[in-house]
């Protein structure tokens, strides 16, 4: 598995490295996400959850393993053999609470109690409960407990997962924001270079008034301003994107060089796939989200304490039966309780039932409480989707009404420079509209990435449902 996830690194990194110039490095989002999932170490440590929570089956399972036994020992004061014995057992405890045990006991020596049996002898037994532990025992209830702690696990870790990938998805484009409006600030700088030049030279050919170099060297160094604030900024959001790069071992991966994104605002599928998507979340119900899952599991492990704590309010009746067989005698099993046997019958019953009462109890609030986080987790989810679906409609007519600004101030500022240049206007009122202009453009980037994060709320939130 760490070779397959190395060898993956590899090929995304050598695809964003070789596919662009020497002295860039650019990486999608799909490329991105594919780093975070497999080698960010939350992601990693999730999984290792999971694996956790198997091996809590594995040891409750341990609670039905065989128990092979031994023993042997021996006494001697002063040339007496008080006794030699040697022993060997083996004892099996089954699904519903009955034990059984087999065993061989040799036993010698001059000062054996008159109970003890000389010799060697073979004994087979079984202990049944009648009445506590028959129907449900802490054995039983580890088991289910397990299973049902696994499914939580995984559930749970699956949410946590996605919240890490969408929380890596929206930083990627909060990224992608930073440099388009970086690139935005560099394009006015650019313009506006060209525009002092231009107005210098004809100041100096007299057709311009000398403020006119003024009001252009402002404007330029304006802008300059907001592209060195522009590129801090990208800087801080590459800086926040590394802290989602790792490498194989969980080493941080250290960027040398800037990296730029390879995808863009403006075409991405989420444009016309957000009706699909609020339609397939209109057919799902919150009962099949994972988070619910998660309560639902954990349900079924109170309930399974409910059920052990129940047991306490029955008596604990123990029946016990032994056969024994001596060494080198025959068998003679039947009838059971006329030779060769051993058995015992134990009854022990609270007189007040005070703890049983109270545990009991305690195991029905606790369902009770669980059922109250999950009705509230229910209403958080369906006022969460809710919210979502009114963000992505509200911020995709934002778009086009935002669209539909830039568009109309990009033409205001064509009509005021057409007017300049017939002299009618100002560079004042160039600058002005210009500032507009820009104005609307970090505005319109603004709102694509807030559709793109609210979108992303609602895919990674799709992702929660079971199938």
């Amino acid at each position: 598995m760490k070779k397959q996830n190395k060898i993956l690194f590899i090929i995304i990194l050598s695809f964003f490295q070789n596919g662009w110039a020497q002295d860039s490095l650019k990486i999608s989002a799909q490329e991105f996400i594919a780093v975070v999932k497999n080698y960010h170490p939350l992601a990693l440590k999730y999984q290792l959850q999971n694996t956790m929570a198997q091996s809590e089956i594995t040891k409750a399972r341990g609670g039905f393993d065989p128990i092979l036994g031994g023993k042997i020992g021996e006494k001697n004061i002063d040339g007496t053999q008080y006794y030699e014995q040697k022993n060997i057992e083996l004892g099996i405890p089954t699904w519903y609470g009955i034990d059984l045990t087999a065993s061989y006991n040799y036993l010698d020596g001059q000062k054996l109690n008159s109970s003890d049996t000389k010799g060697g002898l073979y004994q087979m037994g079984i202990t049944i409960p009648l009445a506590k532990n028959l129907l449900y025992d802490k054995r039983r209830a580890m088991l289910d407990q397990a299973k049902f702690a696994l499914k939580m696990t995984e559930a749970e870790q699956t949410v946590l997962t996605n919240d890490l990938l969408l929380n890596a998805e929206n930083t990627y484009w909060e990224w992608v924001q930073s440099f388009e409006i970086y690139r935005l600030q560099t394009k006015a700088v650019e313009i506006n270079k060209n525009r002092l030049n231009l107005t210098q030279k004809t100041f100096e050919y007299g057709e311009r008034a000398a403020i006119d170099t003024v009001e252009a060297l402002s404007q330029l160094q304006s802008f300059e301003l907001q592209q060195r604030e522009a590129y801090l900024n990208f800087v801080k959001n590459t800086q926040q994107l590394q802290l989602f790069l790792w490498k194989d071992k969980q080493e941080l991966y250290e960027i040398s060089q800037l990296i730029y994104p390879a995808d863009n605002l403006s075409e991405h599928t989420a444009y016309s796939d957000f009706e699909f998507l609020l339609h397939e979340l209109q057919t799902k119900t919150t009962d099949n989200h994972l988070s619910i899952l998660y309560y639902t599991q954990k349900h079924y492990i109170l309930e399974s304490e409910r059920k052990l704590k129940w047991q306490s309010f029955l008596p604990k009746v123990d029946f016990t039966y032994n056969f024994f067989n001596k060494e080198n005698y025959s068998t003679d099993y039947l009838p059971l309780f006329d030779n060769n046997f051993q058995y015992g019958l134990k009854l022990e019953i609270p007189v007040f039932q005070r703890e049983a009462r109270a545990n009991h109890q305690i195991a029905k609030i606790k369902i009770e409480q669980n059922q109250l986080d999950t009705q509230l987790k229910k209403r958080e989810l369906d006022t969460k989707i809710e919210t979502y679906k009114n963000e992505v409609l509200n911020y995709h007519t934002q778009i086009n009404l935002s669209q539909n600004n830039l568009v109309n101030y990009q033409k205001l500022l064509v009509a005021e420079e057409t007017k300049y240049s017939n002299g009618e206007s100002s560079l004042f009122l160039i600058n002005s509209r210009e500032n507009k202009v820009i104005d609307a453009q970090e505005k319109f980037i603004s709102i694509k990435t807030k559709f793109l994060k609210s979108f992303n709320k609602l895919k990674w939130m799709k992702e929660n449902f079971s199938l």
